[in-house]
């Protein structure tokens, strides 16, 4: 069964991931907390509008997995269902709509009509704004017109006697709006709220005084040693990901004095799989070339820490939106595309394809290296 997220999350982890939303975590801290990048933890709150759903619990008299695994066996074995119920100690009609309703007794599956019976469980009762389409249409009205849902309800309330059957509480309209699975609310209607959110914010939850990729211990760029601004000094690098089709991506590093260019393959965005190969990849280089690395703040690198032990680099963020901060690392990366478009997929790329495109921009002449090539300029360091 597809799970929402990237890639699949465990049951357990997503009701860990809701349960710190619901205590007023970040996206951020959750994220770091499970070891999965931002937009898998945003993809599964939006699923649900950011709302919190409720623990799945069993009702009471239903079918279990290990009897509906006893009834797979009967069946196995050629037991009548009169037999097989009184084995489980209920009635034979509860046994007989159970594997009617999973594909029989030739088809039927335990672990099948376990899922089965939990999606089932999952149907929620139609709420109010869906049974009752005068007050649904005047709710969407009054969004449209750009009132918030605590003023459509506050405006409800003032105008229609309880009991009428036209009041609705404001949470209400928001769940309509960010659950779409409701099939209630227009999405369009979203654009007409006036804080632009795409889930209904957890009340507990506040990113004020936080940096918003919440890396433990990151070190600003202001921190960075002055020599590495002045690109005299080799082996200060600027890093990103330079990302592709379907969840595709590659390492991009680059040395700022002599724009010499490193890629890394990469089989996913995660902390461990960047830290791991990027690590791995900037030890094939001298350890005097091995001085600082400034990166985005993205939370691929919140394991930067492992990366100074693994090569002794000194790892430093830039600034939230601030590309020009890694400039070398941005133009390269543009003159990247004419071998790796945007909208094509990396997953093929092997770390020989990677080292051959490097290869061809370390050995191309720079109008800002007065044309010699960053190969040329990295050789001359090293004598």
């Amino acid at each position: 069964m597809a799970r929402l997220g990237r890639p699949g999350m465990s049951d357990i982890q997503k009701r860990e991931l809701w349960d710190r939303w619901k205590a007023g975590e970040s996206i951020s801290e959750i994220s770091r907390a499970l070891g999965r990048p931002p937009g898998s933890i945003f993809t599964i709150l939006k699923s649900n509008g950011g709302y919190v759903p409720p623990v799945r619990q069993r009702r009471a008299g239903q079918l279990t997995l290990p009897e509906r695994e006893s009834i797979s066996r009967g069946l196995a074995r050629g037991d009548s269902i009169r037999e097989i119920a009184r084995t489980l100690g209920r009635a034979a009609s509860t046994v007989s709509r159970e594997i009617a309703r999973n594909k029989g007794p030739q088809h039927y599956r335990a672990v099948d009509a376990e899922d089965r019976a939990w999606d089932r469980a999952r149907r929620r009762k139609p709420c109010l704004l869906a049974t009752n389409r005068p007050l649904r249409n005047l709710v969407a009205e009054k969004l449209a017109e750009d009132w918030s849902p605590e003023q459509i309800s506050g405006h409800l309330a003032n105008t229609y006697a309880a009991g009428s059957g036209m009041q609705v509480s404001h949470e209400t309209i928001y769940k309509s709006l960010f659950m779409q699975a409701r099939g209630v609310l227009a999405k369009a209607l979203q654009k007409h709220l006036r804080s632009g959110r795409p889930t209904r914010r957890n009340i507990h939850n506040t990113v004020t005084g936080q940096w918003r990729s919440q890396i433990k211990d990151a070190m600003s760029i202001r921190e960075r040693p002055a020599e590495a601004d002045d690109r005299v000094v080799p082996g200060h690098w600027e890093g990103d990901l330079l990302l592709g089709r379907g969840l595709t991506q590659i390492a991009t590093v680059v040395e700022r004095s002599t724009r010499f260019t490193v890629l890394v393959q990469l089989d996913g965005r995660d902390m461990a799989t960047v830290t791991a190969k990027l690590s791995a990849k900037m030890l094939e280089l001298p350890a005097d070339l091995r001085k600082t690395l400034t990166w985005n703040r993205g939370m691929e690198l919140a394991g930067h820490k492992d990366v100074t032990a693994a090569t002794g680099l000194g790892v430093y963020f830039a600034d939230p939106r601030s590309p020009w901060q890694r400039g070398t690392n941005e133009n390269t990366n543009r003159l990247l595309r004419q071998y790796l478009p945007k909208g094509t997929s990396m997953g093929h790329l092997t770390q020989d394809d990677l080292d051959k495109i490097a290869l061809k921009l370390n050995t191309r002449p720079r109008k800002t290296l007065d044309f010699q090539t960053p190969a040329d300029r990295l050789e001359a360091l090293l004598r």
